[in-house]
């Protein structure tokens, strides 16, 4: 072995050690690899921009970048309202079909995100009963589409960078189908054996929001329970305000009717989950200024308006804003915003025109804290467009109609176009990290082929492998790549462990297929650990779940999911 054999190698492993055993994050290491190896000419920066231009990665970032936009609608934050039913068996699988189905076309790590809150909040089971089948929901729906998850994508990269066509859209369809089905049938048996635990208490000081019924409301003559505004992701309905009489507390039956003022008390990001409601108005959109941020204000102790209700000092006129909620420190208040009487100290969060800035009171009044970015609402034509247009680009891709990557940009710059997202908020959302870990790993992978390691390393098991059957390879390859992602990351554990599949592939002569859908599945199936997949971590985080809660699971589930990939590959292509 020579000596650039040996430093590539070294950095191969180091790689490995300080994804497993350092609480570093991935980008970093794979970037830093990167950087050892083009110091030591072990790869040339004209590779490594070839790989910045992988078609799978484009396409990658191009699909996060549309699942921004769509989490932007009301699609998911209305099925997520509807998931939880008094019937645990109901509710299991709403949640397992909505978030299966969802994961397989859209960003599976955002439908988890998106379905938390309903899940956390609801009042009927425990939230630690629904939220580690959540996150292995999403496991399995992005198992059944080239698009579903990050990882097919960055196994999809490796072979285009190999001159392989790459996946088609529907390779993974069967073995994601049969071993998500199969799971989730096993999983819902399991459930008994989920713990039943309180939920940790989210962070954040709690507004008192006002919004209106209006006369197209879909609320109207349905109950607080049939409308799941029980559901709100950290907004919980305190009162609701009907002819002037204050109704409290608010009961699962009780009816809602035109004109009502429904107050909430809750997390003011959180916002969005109300404006999406239709007919429901938020107290600054009558006055139309509710934008994408807001300002929050303290009231000064020697304002004017102190003692004043909203409606006697005129607040828009009189300071170009309108207030979107109320806080007031230490003390509880409830009723109609404009008919609150201010107080010094209190904190305002305002919807603020273009002359606020410029009013000579407002230093008088106010101490500025803040400013908050919420969601904006889309119009009703914004987001027909969205999702009608994101359906056209995966049916056209599934089709063989117009290339994904081809279709991905041209949706996404029609979006900016229609301002459902804008050039600042694509700059914000580019998966710099991300793309760091994909650049990396293709880098590391071309110089351990350049290097001549992968040669040595098929050289040295040829004598080996040589005649042993092919299941047993597929099964080897499998099995290291699942070890390895319950230690890893999904992206990375994809990563690494490809080279080596296909030197395999090449040392026994055998179809390469098999082995990169092997790589993609054994990737993803990171059911034992809370930290091999991102969704784990967010149900990990979102409630007081043990290390030994995913491991008994888990267990169960990667068992059946591996036997019934490996069998399936092993029918359809060995």
């Amino acid at each position: 072995m020579t000596w650039e054999q040996t430093l590539v190698l070294v950095v191969f492993i180091g790689t490995i050690f300080g994804l497993a055993f350092t609480n570093k994050r991935p980008s970093s290491i794979f970037a830093g690899s990167m950087l050892l190896l083009l110091l030591a000419q072990q790869i040339s920066f004209e590779a490594i921009l070839k790989n910045v231009t992988n078609t799978g990665l484009v396409t990658l970032v191009l699909l996060l970048l549309v699942s921004h936009s769509i989490d932007k609608t009301a699609f998911i934050k209305r099925l997520g309202r509807a998931i939880v039913r008094k019937s645990f068996t109901q509710s299991f699988w709403r949640m397992f079909a909505v978030t299966f189905s969802s994961s397989a076309l859209l960003n599976n790590t955002a439908i988890v995100a998106s379905l938390i809150g309903p899940i956390k909040q609801n009042q009927l089971h425990a939230p630690s009963r629904l939220l580690i089948p959540l996150s292995y929901a999403a496991i399995l729906g992005g198992t059944v589409t080239l698009i579903g998850t990050s990882t097919n994508l960055i196994v999809d990269s490796f072979l285009i960078e190999h001159g392989h066509p790459g996946f088609n859209f529907f390779d993974f369809t069967l073995f994601g189908l049969s071993a998500g089905f199969a799971c989730a049938i096993l999983l819902y048996f399991l459930t008994p054996l989920l713990p039943n635990i309180a939920s940790n208490q989210s962070n954040y000081q709690s507004y008192l929001l006002e919004a209106d019924v209006e006369a197209n409301s879909e609320l109207i003559g349905k109950t607080v329970e049939d409308n799941h505004l029980r559901n709100l992701p950290e907004l919980f309905l305190i009162e609701i305000v009907r002819r002037n009489v204050v109704l409290s507390p608010v009961t699962p039956d009780m009816v809602i009717e035109e004109n009502d003022k429904l107050i909430f008390s809750g997390n003011i990001k959180k916002l969005d989950n109300i404006s999406h409601i239709k007919g429901l108005t938020m107290f600054a959109e009558a006055d139309g200024l509710l934008r994408d941020n807001l300002t929050e204000v303290i009231i000064s102790n020697r304002a004017q308006i102190i003692n004043k209700t909203l409606k006697d000092v005129g607040f828009r006129a009189l300071f170009d804003a309108a207030v979107v909620a109320i806080r007031r420190d230490g003390e509880q208040i409830s009723g109609k915003l404009g008919e609150l009487k201010l107080q010094a100290g209190d904190f305002l969060l305002l919807a603020t025109g273009s002359d606020f800035q410029r009013r000579d009171n407002i230093t008088k009044n106010f101490f500025i804290v803040s400013e908050q970015k919420v969601t904006r609402k889309l119009q009703p034509w914004q987001e027909a467009f969205t999702l009608l247009g994101f359906i056209s680009t995966v049916i056209l891709a599934a089709t063989s109609i117009v290339p994904l990557a081809t279709g991905l940009l041209v949706f996404t710059a029609s979006l900016s176009l229609i301002n459902v997202s804008s050039l600042s908020e694509i700059k914000r959302n580019l998966p710099v990290n991300l793309i760091l870990v994909i650049v990396g790993a293709l880098s590391l992978a071309t110089a351990l082929e350049t290097s001549g390691i992968i040669a040595l390393a098929t050289a040295s098991l040829t004598p080996i492998i040589g005649d042993m059957p092919a299941i047993y390879a597929l099964v080897f390859v499998y099995v290291m790549t699942l070890l390895l992602t319950e230690f890893v990351t999904n992206n990375a554990a994809a990563a690494l462990m490809f080279p080596f599949a296909y030197g395999i592939v090449n040392a026994m002569g055998l179809p390469l297929m098999p082995f990169a859908l092997a790589v993609a599945f054994a990737a993803s199936a990171s059911f034992i650990s809370p930290y091999g997949y991102q969704t784990n971590l967010l149900v990990f985080s979102a409630t007081n779940y043990k290390f030994k809660d995913f491991i008994k699971i888990g267990t169960p589930v990667s068992i059946l999911y591996s036997s019934i990939v490996i069998a399936l590959l092993s029918w359809v292509y060995l």
